[in-house]
This record gives structure tokens, sequence and C-alpha cells, in this order.
């Protein structure tokens, strides 16, 4: 079981975010982000947005580094991937997987 992050590069409001994902279970990963003070409406669907300033606290507690294309794969292989609702979809539904 492994906490991965990716590089803080992706702007938004104001400032520059890491994406932050589990290999094992969201549980594993709302219990690291809680340990190091993300608050949970961080999360969003598969992972959570961490700010540039908690980057380096993330690694110093045990989150492995990763570039930023390995984080889907990551979640695919872990099954842990949910998708972002299709517009296109009829209500109701979602393309994400069972």
């Amino acid at each position: 079981m492994t906490i991965y992050i990716d590089p803080p590069i992706w702007p938004g409001h104001g400032h520059l975010w890491s994406h932050m994902i589990s290999d094992q279970s969201y549980e594993e990963l709302h219990a690291f982000a809680a340990r190091i003070g993300i608050p949970r409406r961080g999360f969003e669907r598969d992972h959570y947005d961490v700010i540039a300033e908690r980057y380096s606290v993330a690694l110093a507690a045990g989150a492995q580094p990763v570039r930023s294309r390995e984080i889907v794969t990551l979640l695919i292989a872990a099954g842990l991937r949910r998708r972002r609702p299709s517009r296109l979809a009829p209500p109701g539904r979602t393309d994400e997987r069972p």
C-alpha cells in the first residue's frame, strides 16, 4: 500500500496543485490525508487535490513522488479510477464501471 503524489503543476484558484492517490483503497487515502491536515473537501472522485504548500508535507509523511502521467495509470491498475460522468449519458447514468 502506497500513497502517490504528482508535482504541484496544476493551476487553479490562484495556486498550484498536486494530485494524491492510493494504490490500495480510498480509506487509506482518506486516513493519510487527515494525518497530514488535508481536509476531506479536497477529495475529488478518486484523488485529493493538494495545494503546493502541502506537497513537501505529503512527501515527508511517506507519499511517493510520481510524474503526473502516472497518476491515472496507477489508479486504473489499482481498480480505483472513477471517471467523470459523461455529459452525453442519460440522467442517472455515468460512464463508471461498477
